[in-house]
Order: C-alpha cells, then sequence, then structure tokens
C-alpha cells in the first residue's frame, strides 16, 4: 500500500482552522480555558477533520469554507474524549502523544471540566453551519449536527466506551461481537461521522451516504485494530504513550482475540473494501484514498 506522510506545513493549515474556534484564555475561567486549548495543541494526526474535509472534496468542487465549524468540532468531540479517557477512573494514562496528559498537568478536576468544556463548545461551534440563508446548505446542516450527535453519543462513541469499561471490569462476556461493538462505536462512530458529514455538506445523496458510513466504519474498525496490533508491537517513541497498557488495563482487544496474524488479516480486508467503495464514487479522490492506506497501515 502506499504511504502517505502529512507534513508539518498540511497540519499546520487544519490547526489554524480549529484555532480559530478555540477560547481566548482570560477573565475568571481562564485555568479552564488554558487545560482545553492544552488538550487541543498537543498535537495529533487531525484525522477526523481531514477526513471531513476530503470527503467534501470527493462530491464537491465548491470552497470547503463550509466544513470548518464541523471540522473544528468534530475534533474537540475526539479530544473531550481523550481527556476524558486518560483520567485514572478510566485508563489513568499519564502520556498522550509524547506529552503529560492534561490531568496530570492541570489536575483531574480541571481535566473533567475541561473535557467537558470541549464537549459543550463543539456544539456551540458546529452550530455555526446553520448561519445561512441558504436553504439547502440549512437542511443539510441540520441533517449534519443529527449525524455528529448520534455518532457522539450514547449511540455511538460513548456507548462504546460504555462496553469497554464494562468489558475491562469483566462484566460482559468477551466475544468477537463485543469487539465489534466496541470497535465500532468507540472508533469507527466518529470516523463515520465525519465522512457521512463531509458528505452531507457537499451534497451527496442518501445512497452514497451510507456507502461512506460503511466505508468510514472498515477504515474505523481497521484503524482500531492496527492500534491494538501497535499496542503490542510498537515502542514509546513512535507512539507518545507506553505500550502494553492494553493486558495491563484488561482491555478486550483485536489481538486478545485473534492473535496477531489474523488481526493484521483482517485490518487488510477492511481495508479493501473501504477503498473499493472510496473508488467507486463518480469523482476521485487520491488524497484521501493515500490518506486512509496510511492510517491503517501506519506505525505509530
Amino acid at each position: 500500500m502506499i504511504k502517505l506522510n502529512l507534513n508539518e506545513e498540511w497540519i499546520k493549515r487544519i490547526d489554524e482552522i480549529i484555532a480559530a474556534f478555540l477560547p481566548e484564555e482570560e477573565g475568571f475561567p481562564k485555568p479552564l480555558y488554558e487545560a482545553m486549548n492544552y488538550s487541543m495543541k498537543t498535537g495529533g494526526k487531525r484525522i477526523r477533520p481531514i477526513l471531513l474535509q476530503e470527503t467534501f472534496k470527493l462530491f464537491s468542487a465548491e470552497n470547503d469554507e463550509v466544513c470548518h465549524a464541523m471540522m473544528a468540532a468534530i475534533e474537540m468531540i475526539h479530544t473531550y474524549s481523550l481527556v476524558h479517557d486518560d483520567l485514572p477512573a478510566m485508563d489513568n494514562d499519564e502520556y498522550r502523544r509524547g506529552q503529560k496528559t492534561t490531568h496530570i498537568v492541570y489536575g483531574e478536576a480541571m481535566a473533567i471540566l475541561a473535557g467537558d468544556g470541549l464537549l459543550n463548545l463543539a456544539y456551540e461551534t458546529a452550530i455555526k453551519v446553520l448561519n445561512t440563508a441558504d436553504t439547502v446548505m440549512l437542511t443539510r446542516g441540520v441533517k449534519a449536527l443529527k449525524i455528529l450527535a448520534e455518532k457522539a453519543g450514547c449511540k455511538g462513541m460513548i456507548g462504546g466506551q460504555t462496553a469497554d469499561i464494562l468489558a475491562e471490569d469483566g462484566l460482559l462476556e468477551p466475544s468477537d461481537e463485543l469487539l465489534y461493538f466496541i470497535h465500532g462505536h468507540k472508533t469507527a462512530a466518529l470516523i463515520q461521522s465525519a465522512m457521512m458529514i463531509g458528505g452531507i455538506l457537499a451534497g451527496a445523496d442518501d445512497e452514497n451516504i451510507a456507502k461512506l458510513a460503511k466505508a468510514a466504519y472498515n477504515i474505523g474498525v481497521a484503524f482500531q485494530l492496527q492500534d491494538d496490533i501497535l499496542d503490542v508491537t510498537g515502542n514509546f517513541q513512535d507512539l507518545g504513550k507506553p505500550i502494553g497498557s492494553d493486558a495491563e488495563n484488561h482491555k478486550l482487544t483485536g489481538v486478545i482475540m485473534k492473535g496477531l496474524a489474523e488481526a493484521h488479516k483482517e485490518v487488510s480486508a477492511l481495508s479493501i473494501e473501504a477503498i473499493e467503495i472510496l473508488n467507486s464514487f463518480p469523482r476521485q479522490n487520491e488524497f484521501l484514498v493515500k490518506l486512509v492506506e496510511s492510517l491503517i497501515c501506519r506505525k505509530k
């Protein structure tokens, strides 16, 4: 598969889009805003906003500025989930992307508030898509907001996180069905949200949105399976976090359920199907295909 490097210049442009929606660090809640901004600025691949933007381009040649608020919002939601995921009550991680986690730097209480703040700011930001007199774009914006809320909520990412915790505590019997529920909701749901919203804002019809949802599901599950693999085969220098934490935290992973060889095969099968779907659309986006290939086969 083709490897793709997202260079610093490219990431910088995405970061600038996101930064435009972040809070000023002032007033009595200044420490909260500092913690929120710290969480947002500790790096990362910006996968979800990039996928949203590039999926928009798959269906439209129009200016992608209409996507910017949603791009920022979806990264805020992803980041809040990581801030809470790192807390002592959850995974109790001290490092994220090679830097100290938010609760280590700002304290547990401020980290909880920072996560809450980012989630609420995400919806304040996303709703800006409705600031239009264009009735067509208004309809698309409402549809996009509905997807964002569903995929980030109890029937999406939060539901997956809940099942993950219950499995970790031994309250759910390990099974392939449970594994795919966790990966399909905790990780894939927000990737589905990004790609479906990109398509919706570009005017893709319901049939193509359904195809995007399937491709994004495959991408998300393959991405998480690769994450499971890297937790066993990777290193701190590349990953920016300790390896072996999944086993230490009694996580249900693809490696535990299938073994390394089968997990690798599953990643390959899912990614091939996802790329076939992306290549089936009338417009082509070679960058998007290369990006998906690179993400799924990443080493960090």
